[in-house]
């Protein structure tokens, strides 16, 4: 079983919020250089809009230095954003949606789609959409597919795949941030993830 996470907007500001809920972290820098050590890329433009997104904030540490904090550390504001680690699965501890997410829907354009299923081509763009802003990693075990994202957001993305129709899938089952995708090929869950991961790459 392997975990795969998209290089989407949702799950970058993920992978920041752990790094920030587990390391001290002194400046923009030292961030980028954790975000490289987990294969994400980033400017340092992009990265601070994505701070300021997540609401971080810089505090005094037990230490006398200024670290970014995200609410709902201690010592600050509000409530952690939702998301999963590079490799780790589900952290179970974050309850709120990041605030770029804003329900699961944002001003992306839509590209062309996954070419791995003929069924793939006429899907709806909504699913593009969704997939897009929602989908933060997708693991596969033989015909079964485990995606995250971040809290309240698995309802929605089920339903944009369900209703996409592909007949590659056998239907899904949602919680909160889990959404398992049931292929009809007894080994097909690898090509469904990687389906769903191209596409929600492909505008991002």
């Amino acid at each position: 079983m392997t975990a795969v996470n998209p290089m989407t907007k949702a799950a970058r500001q993920a992978q920041i919020a752990d790094i920030l809920t587990r390391s001290r972290v002194r400046s923009q820098e030292e961030l980028a250089e954790l975000l490289a050590q987990r294969g994400v890329r980033v400017a340092q433009a992009t990265l601070s809009r994505d701070l300021d997104e997540l609401g971080a904030v810089r505090l005094r540490g037990s230490s006398g230095s200024l670290v970014y904090a995200l609410p709902g550390e201690p010592g600050g504001p509000g409530s952690r954003p939702g998301g999963v680690a590079a490799g780790e699965g589900h952290s179970g501890s974050w309850r709120a949606t990041p605030v770029g997410v804003r329900g699961g829907l944002g001003p992306r354009g839509l590209g062309g789609h996954s070419r791995l299923f003929a069924d793939a081509a006429d899907q709806p763009d909504r699913l593009a959409r969704v997939a897009a802003d929602l989908l933060l990693s997708a693991e596969a075990s033989a015909n079964l597919v485990v995606l995250r994202t971040p809290a309240g957001g698995a309802q929605l993305l089920a339903s944009a795949i369900d209703h996409a129709g592909w007949a590659s899938i056998l239907g899904t089952v949602a919680g909160d941030d889990t959404v398992l995708v049931i292929s009809r090929d007894p080994a097909g869950g690898d090509q469904v993830a990687q389906a769903l991961l191209r596409l929600a790459e492909r505008r991002v």
